[in-house]
């Protein structure tokens, strides 16, 4: 059944191989669990109300993702939407999080509207090839520099804005010797390398705080590096349905929920776009396969996190760890939904794996993703300049948003600039007014 529904042969993937790939994108992804409730909690939301609905929004999303849409791609409440949520909304502009909740909704609707009438799939379309090549190899970067600060070896410097950890760290050594054992099974691929490197460095983390090095200064005050803190905790389901639907439609947060919906279409099209590049997950046409079901099931989990309690959901990038491993279906999706869903009860488990064990495996799939970078025509200068601001802005920035919406505005001026203004279409024309729209009033 699983054979004819998921077509594994066609895909040239096994059963086996797509429960690893769910395995490695939920261990790549799970940190969500409880770093989402930390950000949203200091919006005034209970910290255990947004757990549980963030595990519940991942699950069921995650689920329709593979069983809908086919595609190994997870789907969970968006790092930088959640803080945008709290800190530009919620804290920023005095929104309680109840009305807030009520404008991530709105922008679901919204993007139901658009992924029915099949106008996300026009988006899709109007990007041009080289920014697709230029966003999945920077979404690569991002994910690297991701792994990069979460085990510290990336760190700020007042002197040169960033610098290299303290590198006798016991932390940071652990963190290294877990990217060389880590790296070392991806090059001689071990099947499940990732997930082996992830257990691995996790063991090696065991002795940080006991036996030497002191984890107390990223670690929330605690010396040791690997606790266990438990099994079991009830979950919270406070958060259902307190969005304030009325409250958010006021005039004053409209560019709200603009922000929102423009911010996550952006966030998950760049993903599926990036994602179906570095992996060859195209359809006849050349299109991102299964893209309208890809994308109608984002403006699903959009909705539902307004509904459940949390901020906007959206596929996620770290999917990129389970398709390195040969991820190519939608039961790579299913089996990381399922193991979200144990978490509602489960989440103490979470705080065993230390980020030092998950960077490795974002590190690596940064190599995966920057294979598109090759097809990139970068004598064209008119080309390579957008594809230039497009690369190196999703990391620099820290938001795959912004570098989008800069590779956008770039190649429409230059392309109009020396007379190819017919290469433009009105999609595109139309993504950068909107796209101005976003720079004016997110800032």
């Amino acid at each position: 059944m699983l054979q004819r529904y998921f077509s594994l042969d066609q895909n040239g993937t096994t059963v086996r191989t797509e429960v690893i790939a769910g395995l490695s994108s939920f261990l790549a992804t799970m940190y969500i669990i409880v770093v989402n409730p930390a950000i949203l909690s200091q919006s005034g939301m209970p910290f255990g109300g947004v757990l549980t609905a963030t595990v519940l929004l991942s699950f069921f999303c995650s689920l329709m993702m593979g069983l809908y849409a086919r595609n190994p791609l997870l789907v969970a409440p968006g790092m930088g939407l959640n803080a945008f949520f709290t800190f530009a909304v919620v804290k920023g502009m005095g929104v309680a999080w109840q009305t807030a909740l009520g404008a991530v909704f709105w922008a679901g609707i919204v993007f139901l509207i658009l992924s029915i009438f099949n106008i996300r799939t026009y988006i899709v379309q109007a990007i041009p090839k080289p920014l697709r090549y230029a966003i999945s190899s920077g979404i690569g970067l991002f994910i690297t520099l991701i792994g990069l600060t979460n085990a510290k070896f990336i760190v700020s410097n007042p002197a040169t804005l960033v610098g290299i950890g303290n590198l006798k760290d016991p932390i940071l050594l652990t963190f290294l010797l877990g990217l060389v054992i880590t790296a070392v099974l991806v090059v001689k691929k071990v099947q499940g390398g990732i997930v082996i490197g992830i257990v691995l460095t996790t063991l090696a983390a065991i002795p940080v705080g006991r036996w030497w090095g002191d984890a107390s200064a990223v670690n929330f005050g605690q010396a040791t590096l690997v606790n266990w803190s438990g099994l079991w905790a009830a979950p919270d389901f406070s958060l259902l349905f307190q969005l304030d639907l009325t409250g958010s439609l006021t005039l004053a947060l409209w560019p709200v929920i603009f922000a929102f919906a423009f911010t996550d279409l952006f966030d998950s099209l760049s993903t599926i776009v990036g994602v179906a590049e570095a992996a060859n997950l195209y359809d006849e046409n050349g299109d991102p396969r299964h893209i309208r079901q890809s994308l109608l099931t984002d403006a699903v989990a959009t909705t539902m996190a307004g509904l459940l309690g949390t901020s906007p959901g959206t596929a996620y990038i770290e999917s990129a760890v389970g398709i390195e491993q040969g991820g190519r279906t939608g039961l790579t999706a299913v089996v990381a939904a399922f193991l979200f869903l144990p978490f509602m009860f489960l989440s103490p488990l979470l705080s065993v794996i230390p980020s030092i064990a998950t960077a490795p495996a974002l590190i690596l799939v940064g190599a995966f993703m920057m294979k598109p970078i090759t097809k990139i025509a970068w004598t064209r200068m008119d080309e390579a300049i957008p594809c230039l601001l497009a690369l190196v802005l999703i990391p620099f920035s820290y938001s795959i948003t912004q570098g989008i919406i800069f590779g956008f505005l770039s190649w429409t001026i230059l392309k109009t600039a020396v007379g190819k203004g017919k290469e433009i279409s009105f999609t595109l024309w139309m993504i950068d007014v909107f796209a101005v729209m976003s720079l004016m009033w997110g800032h």
